[in-house]
């Protein structure tokens, strides 16, 4: 990505090879074999732009002083607020076959989930993620865990708040069972 984007920067301002090499993290050296079309062949150029990483000022501003380094754009990552509802969006045909798999991640990896909610979080039915747990899923072989954070099929929010709520659960089964144990020690 560097690479391409100082092959951008290279074909589209007038920065100087030291500005371009500091704002990539490469050498002056690199830059200059990407002007004389020595480095980078066939990389395709990458506008920083378009990406958010700078703006057409802060290359204005450089250009015109070539002391002044530039200046990557702060971008803000928004966190969705608690009010807002789940929409739920089309998951394609291609992508059905992740959600079985993510099922399967989430039991290997997070085993204090209970099934009702390893479907919610993954969009599938009860009886899905017991057959899965079960290993009497019709494809139980062809699965493969998939991480489903990685997959976009919910945020690692929603994860953490499933994990919170099933650790609370377990405290106080846990605290109950302690409970009946001392009742019954009597």
């Amino acid at each position: 990505m560097p690479m391409a984007t100082a092959v951008w920067l290279v074909e589209n301002t007038t920065l100087t090879f030291k500005q371009i090499a500091d704002f990539c993290n490469m050498h002056e050296v690199e830059i200059q074999g990407i002007a004389d079309g020595e480095v980078a062949k066939g990389i395709k150029a990458y506008n920083p732009i378009i990406s958010g990483q700078l703006s057409r000022d802060e290359i204005e501003l450089s250009s015109k002083d070539e002391n002044r380094p530039l200046q990557i754009k702060n971008t803000d990552i928004k966190i969705s607020s608690d009010n807002e509802q789940k929409i739920k969006k089309y998951v394609p045909l291609s992508k059905r076959q992740d959600k079985p798999d993510s099922a399967l991640w989430l039991i290997k990896n997070h085993n204090i989930l209970k099934d009702s909610q390893i479907a919610r979080l993954v969009s599938i039915t009860k009886n899905t993620v017991t057959s899965i747990r079960n290993k009497s899923y019709w494809n139980y072989n062809n699965l493969n865990p998939k991480d489903p954070v990685a997959l976009n099929l919910f945020s690692q929010k929603d994860l953490g708040e499933a994990l919170a709520k099933a650790e609370r659960r377990v405290k106080r089964e846990k605290k109950e069972k302690d409970k009946q144990l001392k009742i019954n020690s009597n």
